[in-house]
């Protein structure tokens, strides 16, 4: 009977500690692979600094296009400028104008 009962506290014991130890495993692995852990932060972070060089890029061309457009605003308009974009764009040259061909940098 001694060792019965022995042989049973030991036992349990035993699944205690297993069962404590899977159950601290399981929450472990979920810490670093599971949707919130250390890993899917690391995602996270590289998908916010890639947004990030993205938003500043596209608050570059922003600014670019907005003093395009600034200049093309019926108070500030340029009439050289004017001319000279409506020129390129149709491809029209008087036969009075001077043509310079430049190389493009």
């Amino acid at each position: 009977m001694v060792s019965h009962r022995r042989r049973r506290t030991i036992l349990t014991a035993l699944g205690l500690y297993i069962f404590a130890a899977a159950f601290i495993g399981y929450f472990a692995a979920n810490a670093f692979t599971g949707n919130h852990g250390l890993h899917a932060q690391a995602d996270l972070d590289q998908q916010l600094t890639a947004m990030q060089h993205e938003l500043a890029h596209i608050k570059a061309e922003r600014a670019v296009w907005e003093r395009r457009v600034a200049l093309l605003r019926s108070d500030r308009l340029d009439p050289d400028m004017l001319d000279e974009r409506a020129r390129s764009l149709l491809g029209y040259v008087d036969s009075r104008d001077l043509t310079l061909l430049t190389s493009p940098h």
